[in-house]
């Protein structure tokens, strides 16, 4: 047995009674069934499941999408889609809460079983990875090496521009701070003055590479990087 903790959200309580059977044999723990927006973030306070598979068509309910971007405001908690939907508009919604996989229903168990174990590879290698004292969790499953000052998104490099880089350390280094944006421009371009367009701009494609809410501005005073994540 080991210590991961399932939370199924699934609408279709045959399905959802199924795919706990086949988490179960698999070893797992399921500690709940949700049925809907409300009950799923319920269960993720009462319970704190390590892992959720998430149904994205809820019934009577918001998605499982809006579900999964109200769960990671309450804690980063990896996220399986179980979906008949594979349309581009649902998937590049689904993309921007960041789940660690992707099933496209009907599924075999065979099918089932393969997804939970790469899931789990995956967050288990990017654990083992980031356990380097060097490396600080932004949250989000974002983490920054301070040594070498590489970003990373699980356990793939963000490329960053000379600026961004400089950015990002500096309001890693303030740790939750915020940092002035004169002290910004000051830094950044010590030689010569620049516009605040630049500044801002820059700030911009920063929050590009991030998850947005990682870094917070404050208006006419600075910014920070938000550490409730």
């Amino acid at each position: 047995m080991t210590n991961e903790k399932f939370l199924i959200v699934e609408d279709e309580t045959i399905v959802a009674l199924d795919i706990k059977k086949s988490i179960e044999k698999l070893g797992y723990f399921v500690v709940a069934c949700a049925t809907n927006y409300d009950e799923a973030l319920k269960c993720v306070k009462e319970n704190d499941p390590s892992i959720i598979l998430m149904d994205i068509n809820l019934k009577n309910s918001k998605s499982g999408i809006e579900a999964a971007i109200d769960i990671q405001k309450i804690k980063n908690i990896p996220i399986i889609y179980i979906t008949a939907y594979s349309d581009e508009a649902t998937i590049k919604k689904a993309v921007k809460t960041n789940p660690i996989a992707y099933l496209l229903k009907p599924f075999k168990r065979e099918e089932l079983k393969t997804t939970i174990y790469l899931a789990l590879h995956k967050i288990n290698s990017s654990i083992e990875l980031f356990k380097n004292k060097d490396f600080i969790h932004l949250g989000l499953n974002y983490y920054y090496n301070m040594k070498d000052e590489t970003l990373f998104y699980e356990n793939l490099i963000i490329k960053l521009s000379t600026k961004e880089r400089t950015l990002l350390n500096i309001l890693v280094e303030a740790k939750g701070s915020i940092v002035s944006f004169n002290s910004l421009e000051y830094i950044l371009w010590p030689d010569y003055p620049v516009s605040k367009g630049a500044l801002r701009t820059l700030i911009y494609r920063l929050r590009a590479k991030l998850e947005y809410k990682l870094i917070e501005t404050i208006p006419n005073v600075g910014c920070k990087i938000n550490t409730t994540f």
